[in-house]
């Protein structure tokens, strides 16, 4: 067998809280059921960081985001950093990303060899964050709770738009793959906006649920005043003061979150079909993942940029050759592992060395059933708007420890209390577990470096940004090339419109034996006409 291909199907703000098979609701899943039956459930998997694009740096890197300068939704990398897609081009993979990655600056690739649609949010420095600016609110993406009051039904809306063509760009250059003379192994990264805020959908999947039957939050409201410093700042960040959300509004942005996840699941099934109509299914790895979860209405909270499990918790699900089927895997891992992992799942046994340090392990043995070694600890971290200084992150040991320097210590028995309704953080009981904790976050952290750093950055992106915007303004937003002549038949390069068009048929069907004198398919030439000069078959 020839080696794996790799499918990344991503969902963006899809907290693992909600799925069936994380425990959640009975949300109306089928594909994804069908690959967790058929491979392994990470169920305590987690993003690096919960917000878009520094998680996607991690994602992509296999390193904490602060480590390759991506701290907000405005953080450009360099082209020097190394992706998961630099790492399998040079075992020689090709690489293509469907859909969204929010990249920052000029450099739209970073590694991958294609890319097939543009993205859907802003490529420049206009959502950096200031943490000089205290006065809240203070927004840089503008972000507020109208995708709550106004959730609900569409006809059509952006993001399904969007997603409606990274699925058909996605589709298609799968079968452009299986018909074209490349015989490289594939990695396709395909890259939703669904379920993400605004929470509206169709009536197609919005009908898939009973309206008085939608699970309401676990936790109930807190107000705003009663919340722990992050938390409250980051509801004034959100304007979360301007409306006053009713539990009917809370059931119906719920309700449309759990269609627009249907919604997502339907897309992977779009995926899996052309997987299996190309036979490529029994050679390819598929992986489900989401960049961030989604607070959901937890605590009266939304969206993520917070600590809690909605927010950072994210499905994990993989399947394909030789995996172990229906595995669930307890033990924590992050978004970070997959470079690691696809390293040597890719590799026949030699994996290239990494040439930086990376934060992230490979999952190949767990994914096999086979790593009894590894640990159970997460590092993550928030470096955006709604703090004023680094938050650190450390899951370890059934415990989870938020470290900001601004703010009061958060200390969780994640065992104990998975909703995290109880600070242990300052109780004497837990003392010692606080302050080895607290000492291990130190150790992973040049704290005071990586504040100076995020400060030093966040000013120059700033000051960049309004230079940018004087004069005539460049877009650095990716624009996916297109070349109709040669897409479809064109006289000046097809001379025979039927063979043209049969080679476009998959599978492929010669009208002559594969070896026949004649096979349009392999011998149709032009050639010079000795006696008339001109153009003929031979």
């Amino acid at each position: 067998m020839s080696r794996p291909n790799i499918l990344v199907i991503q969902a963006d703000q899809l907290t693992a809280k909600v799925l069936p098979m994380y425990g959640g609701s009975a949300l109306i899943t089928p594909h994804m059921n069908r690959l967790a039956e058929q491979g392994v459930t990470f169920l305590n998997a987690y993003s690096n960081n919960p917000v878009c694009a520094p998680s996607r740096a991690a994602m992509l890197t296999g390193r904490l985001s602060s480590e390759v300068g991506c701290y907000d939704n405005a953080a450009d990398m360099p082209s020097s950093t190394l992706t998961l897609a630099h790492y399998l081009r040079r075992q020689g993979y090709r690489t293509c990303l469907s859909g969204k990655m929010h990249f920052v600056g000029a450099e739209q690739l970073h590694g991958f060899e294609e890319r097939v649609t543009t993205d859907i949010y802003p490529s420049d420095f206009g959502w950096t964050a200031d943490w000089t600016q205290v006065k809240q609110p203070y927004s840089p993406s503008r972000m507020s709770l109208r995708s709550i009051v106004e959730a609900g039904l569409c006809e059509r809306n952006l993001q399904i738009d969007y997603d409606e063509e990274v699925a058909y760009r996605a589709e298609q250059w799968l079968y452009d793959q299986a018909r074209s003379d490349d015989d490289r192994p594939f990695l396709l990264w395909a890259s939703f906006t669904h379920p993400h805020n605004p929470f509206i959908t169709t009536k197609k999947y919005w009908d898939l649920y009973d309206h008085d039957k939608i699970v309401m939050p676990s936790v109930p409201f807190i107000p705003i005043a009663e919340r722990d410093p992050w938390s409250r700042r980051y509801a004034y960040t959100i304007r979360a003061d301007e409306h006053d959300v009713s539990e009917e509004q809370v059931r119906v942005a719920r309700h449309a979150y759990y269609a627009m996840t249907s919604y997502f699941d339907a897309q992977v099934g779009r995926l899996l079909e052309v997987l299996d109509r190309t036979g490529a299914a029994d050679n390819t790895f598929v992986f489900v993942v989401s960049d961030h979860g989604e607070m959901l209405g937890e605590r009266g909270s939304w969206f993520k940029f917070q600590p809690f499990e909605w927010s950072v918790r994210v499905p994990m699900i993989a399947a394909g050759p030789g995996l172990k089927r229906g595995l669930v895997e307890e033990r924590g891992v992050s978004l970070m592992d997959l470079l690691p992992t696809f390293n040597d799942l890719v590799s026949e046994g030699n994996p290239v060395t990494p040439v930086d340090r990376l934060s992230g392990t490979s999952l190949a043995g767990m994914l096999h059933g086979t790593d009894a070694s590894r640990g159970d600890d997460v590092m993550m971290e928030f470096l955006g708007e709604g703090v004023y200084a680094p938050a650190c992150i450390l899951r370890k040991d059934g415990y989870k420890y938020v470290y900001c320097r601004h703010d009061p210590a958060m200390l969780f028995d994640l065992k104990a209390d998975p909703d995290e309704r109880t600070n242990l953080a300052g109780q004497p009981g837990h003392a010692d577990v606080e302050s080895r904790l607290h000492s291990e976050v130190l150790k992973r952290w040049d704290y005071p470096g990586l504040e100076k750093t995020i400060l030093d950055s966040q000013q120059r992106r700033l000051f960049a940004q309004e230079s940018l915007l004087q004069g005539s303004w460049t877009s650095w937003d990716y624009q996916p090339p297109a070349d109709a002549a040669r897409k479809y038949v064109r006289g000046a390069v097809d001379p025979n419109t039927t063979a043209t068009k049969a080679k476009k048929r998959f599978p492929f069907v010669a009208a002559y034996p594969p070896d026949h004198p004649r096979d349009p398919a392999a011998n149709l030439q032009l050639e010079p006409n000795a006696d008339s000069g001109k153009l003929s078959r031979s």
